[in-house]
């Protein structure tokens, strides 16, 4: 597994666009949901309140997924995803490698049920069918896509290099293709519970 990451260019984006970002990648490369280990980077927005935000020249999509898979999706370099009538292009695609930081980091993490005692214990059963040992720190709850997908963000902390690349790899809970789930090296536990 690795990150392709693309540039993007566009004027303004729904702050709840995980659905039809999903849709529009769905409809470009209709293999992604089927494919094991697959999963999309949330986008990073500029912070705000507003439903429509100005996208930023930092902006990137980074989607997860298996080396075989990398080529197929370096094709949409230069294409224009629709997003709710709102163009996104993608743009000079890069290859970046995961790294086995010992701490990894999840913007949001979804479970079926979202308390957040049943959430733990949710991670604990998930990361013990992975063979994963990791102190586990429950952030903040979080509700987003107009109030249709719930969660919380989560550090792993004190991984071992090959549980926390074993971790980026399988991602944990559902809605890998909305962005939950999807670990990202952090140099820090003091960061859980904030924006990115």
């Amino acid at each position: 597994m690795l990150d392709l990451v693309f540039d993007v260019e566009g004027r303004t984006l729904q702050r709840d666009h995980r659905r039809a970002l999903a849709a529009a990648l769905q409809r470009a490369l209709p293999w992604l949901e089927a494919t094991p280990g697959a999963a999309v980077h949330g986008l990073k927005l500029p912070p705000g309140d507003e439903r429509v935000a100005h996208l930023s020249q930092r902006t990137r999509l980074v989607l997860r997924l298996p080396r075989e898979r990398v080529a197929a999706a370096e094709a949409l370099d230069g294409a224009t995803l629709e997003l709710d009538a709102l163009p996104l292009r993608l743009h000079r695609p890069r290859r970046r490698e995961l790294l086995g930081a010992p701490a990894q980091y999840a913007h949001l993490v979804a479970f079926a049920d979202d308390d957040e005692l049943a959430f733990v214990r949710d991670v604990d059963e998930q990361l013990r069918a992975l063979g994963v040992r990791a102190r586990v720190i429950c952030g903040r709850r979080q509700v987003v896509e107009r109030g249709t997908l719930a969660g919380y963000s989560l550090m792993l902390d004190g991984l071992q290099p090959a549980d926390a690349l074993r971790v980026q790899e399988a991602g944990l809970g559902a809605h890998h293709q909305l962005g939950c789930g999807v670990f990202v090296p952090h140099k820090s536990s003091a960061a859980v519970g904030t924006m990115p």
